[in-house]
């Protein structure tokens, strides 16, 4: 977020706007879970009010799922800079990139009302302990006191529904440009331009469609899953796509040696 913000050109650039605004995602997304889930190791008493959970619930879907839409949008990005590329600027003008940033932004804040209200119109009662490393939809439903197969099958359309669609788009969108573009050296550009995108959208999704495209029934590996969509994903995806890209790499270089100019 410091490098795209400090660097012009960076932060001109449409892919980089969206980059940055993904990193900022990312930031948040991680910090609806990982220090309360890094407090719990510490503690004893692994509690949360229930108020606490909520919150965490709503903000959890809020964020995951406007990292979702935005991911798409940076497919679209992608789609243009490759298939359209005399058009490019003027297609993902700035205008447009804050429109679809917003609009991932109300998408997820509309489908996290949804999953929230859902979840709290629900009677509860028993022992309430979340069967997982944070408050999420589906060990929540589990401990209703009440038949929530209709709850289930309206949050799985959503949210499910939400994670599956998108991932469909962007794979699809992909396999567009491949189809358009004709030359091997041209596919091959193309491969090495979207396959950081890919690999953090395969890290995304992947365990996202396999917990919540399906009924919430419990498996044993699905606090691992959680925590590698919730933890390791929003981790690596800064990573990922720096690595594989020089522009950031001599950006953050530059920022280093301004940084150490103004220490001395």
């Amino acid at each position: 977020m410091v490098t795209v913000a400090s660097d012009t050109y960076l932060n001109s650039s449409p892919m980089y706007f969206l980059l940055g605004n993904l990193s900022f995602l990312d930031l948040c997304y991680s910090t609806v879970t990982t220090p309360k889930l890094l407090a719990d190791f510490l503690d004893n008493k692994k509690l949360i009010p229930y108020n606490h959970c909520i919150v965490q619930l709503f903000f959890l879907h809020f964020v995951g799922a406007a990292e979702m839409f935005l991911l798409t949008v940076m497919a679209y990005d992608r789609y243009v800079a490759i298939c359209r590329p005399l058009h490019y600027t003027t297609v993902m003008s700035r205008g447009l990139c804050r429109v679809l940033v917003v609009a991932s932004w109300m998408g997820g804040f509309v489908h996290s009302t949804v999953q929230t209200i859902l979840t709290v119109c629900l009677p509860f009662c028993g022992p309430k302990q979340v069967d997982n490393f944070f408050c999420d939809v589906p060990p929540v439903i589990k401990l209703a006191c009440a038949d929530t197969f209709v709850i289930e099958l309206l949050m799985v359309s959503n949210s499910g529904l939400i994670s599956t669609s998108s991932f469909v788009v962007l794979i699809s969108s992909y396999t567009t440009i491949l189809v358009r573009i004709r030359s091997k050296e041209g596919r091959r550009k193309a491969l090495s331009t979207c396959a950081s995108h890919l690999m953090v959208v395969t890290l995304f999704f992947g365990p996202c469609i396999f917990i919540y495209a399906r009924p919430f029934s419990t498996f044993s590996t699905d606090k691992m899953v959680s925590v590698l969509y919730n933890v390791i994903t929003p981790m690596l995806n800064p990573l990922i796509y720096t690595l594989r890209n020089k522009e950031v790499k001599s950006a953050m270089q530059k920022l280093w040696d301004r940084s150490r100019l103004w220490k001395k």
